[in-house]
């Protein structure tokens, strides 16, 4: 039986796709999900080389879709330490437990999701965050090293970008150009670990419309919405994102 005809993996893996094609589109801290999900019915190693073509066709759209609304300073700080984190994830990738590294990621995420709705309750007003530039680049070691490891690497770019109160659809292209570099960047990783195989490129090429359509979706719904109510879903989503990390870790 092939992947294609195995309806159990289909149903997730369409699951997957939706969610992070979401996620692309604006929904931020869904496309988390993606790999975890997969790798519910697959070993991980296959389920991030089926969803590495697809998250770089999805960047392709959210990218054309926000591109008059980005942040270079973000992208000029947080890229170098996500080089670094791609590196660092390719070296240990083989001795890494990943349950590990998703429940340490779940935890983070959960309780920084829970600390920012609980600080901005009831529609208090809090001031941007001015941190440094050199902590962005700290972040970006961990939104580097999660992507690696998992296509995680949302919750690192959403804990120091989120803050800095952005508005919305700037916060969304920032992601959008900053994760299709990422992305691009490992490749060279995959193929040296020989994650892709013809069985893995010919499922993700046969999701890609989906994906595509999922990830226009999400466009759709992020240019209906106020920037508060943006900011106060996308850190619902972390709650809702570092639980099932978490959860996911532990069974």
């Amino acid at each position: 039986m092939t992947l294609l005809t195995n309806i159990h993996f289909l149903i997730v893996a369409i699951l997957a796709v939706i969610l992070v094609g979401l996620a692309k589109g604006g929904l931020s801290g869904l496309g988390a999900l993606g790999t975890p999900l997969i790798a519910l019915v697959i070993p991980p190693v296959p389920a991030a080389a089926i969803l590495l073509p697809i998250l770089i066709s999805q960047d392709v759209v959210s990218i054309w879709s926000f591109r008059k609304s980005w942040d270079g300073w973000v992208i000029g700080w947080m890229l170098p330490g996500a080089v670094v984190g791609i590196l660092i994830g390719w070296w240990f990738a083989a001795m890494l437990r990943e349950d590990a590294v998703m429940a340490a990621l779940g935890a983070i995420t959960l309780g920084f999701g829970l600390y920012r709705l609980w600080i901005e309750r009831g529609g208090r007003v809090v001031a941007p965050s001015q941190s440094p530039g050199w902590v962005g680049t700290l972040f970006g070691v961990g939104l580097g090293f999660a992507s690696e490891i998992a296509h995680a690497g949302g919750p690192p770019f959403q804990m120091w970008v989120a803050p800095r109160k952005l508005p919305h659809a700037t916060f969304v292209g920032t992601g959008a150009i900053l994760f299709g570099i990422v992305n691009w960047a490992k490749v060279p990783a995959y193929i040296a670990l020989g994650a892709f195989t013809r069985e893995t490129l010919i499922v993700s090429a046969a999701l890609l419309p989906l994906a595509t359509a999922s990830t226009l979706a999400g466009v759709w719904v992020i240019r209906r919405i106020s920037g508060r109510a943006f900011y106060t879903i996308a850190y619902v989503l972390m709650v809702g994102l570092g639980s099932h990390l978490l959860w996911q870790a532990m069974h």
